[in-house]
């Protein structure tokens, strides 16, 4: 069965270029002593934060095989758990007499198990991603699952009419904040069985880190991208705050160009103010993004 469930599984391996800085571990070291005293850890945050590559991280640490979940709002419960699915078909000829044919012949429907009842039948890693895209009815059956270890089962499967949670089980979430588009408000029973994180920006020396180990920049290019980013972020100027996202593709796209961190570098000063009045906007007003560029201008000249 674990073998028939492979492409549904994910070996956990760290990162080769995943950054764990001070700020980092302290997360990480945190999540860990949850998770180890039973408890499922949920990663709230804004876009950019990070939040499912530490929870991938996380679940490397663990050691045990993850299934992987996407919040969807179609999702309903036969998606996490599983539904009967097509048809098995059995015929039995009789011919011992040569004179006398007996068959016999039956169909039943058939069961396939689906991610969540796997992870708790075998105990694997569930990293359940933007969790609450999913309509709340569909995820009542975690309810059970994470308080009393017992799976509920729908009662057209061949088998008792529930699964005991498996010891080695566990369960890492990921949502953003409920003003998100397309967010759903999770039930309150949910949230109280999991110890929520909320994530936000990371500190300077994480950003560095990331931005040279995500683009292959210097020290010094990176430290200004980061500069001009944070500031951005802290100028009140923004509709929605610029993330690390802005500083790995002002520095993949320049590693790219063969350009610099430099006020006199042209392509350097358009990479900034596209990608940062797009970062930063979600209507596109024509008049907001003119003041980011402008603050991005002036960035640029106070620290390159």
């Amino acid at each position: 069965m674990v073998t028939e469930m492979a492409a549904t599984l994910l070996e956990p391996c760290a990162l080769p270029n995943f950054v764990e800085t001070p700020f980092v571990r302290r997360i990480v070291e945190r999540s860990l002593a949850y998770i180890a005293a039973g408890f499922p850890v949920h990663f709230r945050g804004n876009s950019g934060t990070g939040k499912t590559t530490l929870a991938f991280h996380l679940a490397s640490k663990l050691g045990r095989p993850v299934v992987l979940i996407h919040g969807d709002d179609q999702f309903s419960t036969s998606d996490l758990v599983g539904s009967e699915n097509g048809y098995r078909s059995r015929k039995v000829i009789d011919n011992f007499i040569h004179s006398v044919l007996k068959t016999e012949e039956d169909m039943d429907r058939k069961w396939v198990d689906n991610r969540l009842t796997v992870a708790c039948k075998y105990g694997f890693t569930m990293v359940y991603d933007e969790f609450t895209r999913s309509r709340p009815e569909a995820n009542n059956v975690l309810l059970s699952v994470l308080q009393e270890k017992m799976l509920d089962m729908p009662t057209g499967r061949d088998s008792d009419g529930y699964v005991s949670v498996h010891p080695q089980f566990n369960a890492i979430f990921t949502s953003n904040p409920e003003e998100y588009a397309g967010v759903y408000r999770s039930q309150d029973a949910l949230r109280d069985r999991m110890v929520t994180l909320d994530l936000d920006h990371f500190d300077m020396e994480t950003e560095v880190a990331i931005t040279i180990s995500k683009t292959g920049l210097d020290l010094q290019d990176a430290e200004k991208i980061v500069l001009i980013v944070r500031s951005l972020r802290e100028s009140g100027v923004c509709e929605f705050a610029p993330t690390c996202r802005g500083c790995i593709m002002i520095g993949k796209t320049l590693k790219l160009l063969g350009g610099k961190a430099d006020a006199a570098d042209p392509d350097f000063r358009q990479l900034c103010a596209d990608i940062l009045a797009s970062e930063s906007s979600r209507l596109g007003n024509n008049a907001q993004s003119a003041k980011v560029r402008e603050v991005v201008s002036r960035l640029i000249d106070q620290y390159c």
